[in-house]
């Protein structure tokens, strides 16, 4: 009996340990908001997180943004040619970096770029023993490392995707008047009147979100990490991993919450 029990008590070990680790990081997400409101403030690492997360991301943004929109404009009119639609493409450039491609891939950039760093800078902090001390010195970890990054991804990253959807379709334009033979003036006029306001609200909410998460997921793992060089390699993994994971899963149920009906 206990050898037919096995697989099953394995597969609840495995759903319990998940289910734990889902509510750590709820609670340290809850206890990170908390914090926000209550002193003591610190807003020098605030402009200096805002500086690292938000001006030094506009590079690899901009150059994700730029190809992505390009390559997407050369896609959408050689799909649309089959059907003689090819003057969808200023549309569906639009809506597609807007809505889905801007938000995501400045999301995951920032995965790649913020959460890792944040973990890695967080952790080698564990390890050596920093975190020990800023306690020794009545300063809070959380407050003086977790909340002025989740507070700047908050603040900047929405200002990140904005940039990023700009600059997309701005490939795209490049690519459909340089190349396509599309006309500037009406390439820019389509853009501008197939675009709502949802469309925007939907990509700049996104793009709260996914700093939000960035950011907390490289501060959670850090805080998190193993003690040794391996520890820290292994918490700035997963800090990634978990946030690219939880950005793309957000990013489906913030589009249902939008687009549903």
């Amino acid at each position: 009996m206990d050898i037919f029990l096995t697989p099953f008590a394995a597969i609840g070990a495995a759903t319990l340990a998940i289910l734990a680790s889902i509510g750590r990081v709820v609670m340290y997400a809850a206890q990170t908001f908390m914090h926000i409101f209550r002193p003591p403030f610190y807003p020098r690492e605030l402009a200096a997180q805002l500086l690292h997360i938000g001006y030094f991301s506009l590079p690899v943004v901009g150059l994700t943004a730029i190809f992505t929109g390009a390559a997407l404009a050369l896609q959408i009119y050689a799909g649309g040619a089959r059907f003689n639609a090819e003057a969808v493409v200023p549309q569906i450039v639009a809506v597609g970096m807007v809505r889905e491609l801007g938000p995501v891939l400045v999301g995951l950039m920032i995965a790649a770029r913020v959460t890792s760093s944040i973990a890695a800078e967080i952790a080698t902090m564990k390890v050596t023993e920093q975190l020990d001390a800023l306690v020794t010195l009545s300063t809070h970890p959380m407050k003086y490392l977790t909340v002025p990054r989740v507070l700047a991804a908050l603040i900047v990253v929405p200002m990140l995707v904005a940039v990023g959807d700009t600059i997309g379709i701005m490939g795209g334009y490049l690519v459909a008047t340089g190349r396509l033979g599309f006309n500037e003036a009406a390439y820019l006029q389509n853009t501008y009147n197939f675009l709502e306001i949802m469309d925007v609200v939907s990509s700049l909410v996104k793009g709260a979100a996914f700093g939000v998460i960035a950011a907390m997921m490289g501060c959670y793992y850090g805080m998190q990490s193993e003690r040794g060089a391996q520890g820290v390699g292994k918490a700035t993994k997963t800090s990634v991993v978990a946030a690219s994971v939880l950005i793309l899963a957000a990013n489906y149920i913030l589009t249902e919450a939008f687009f549903s009906a």
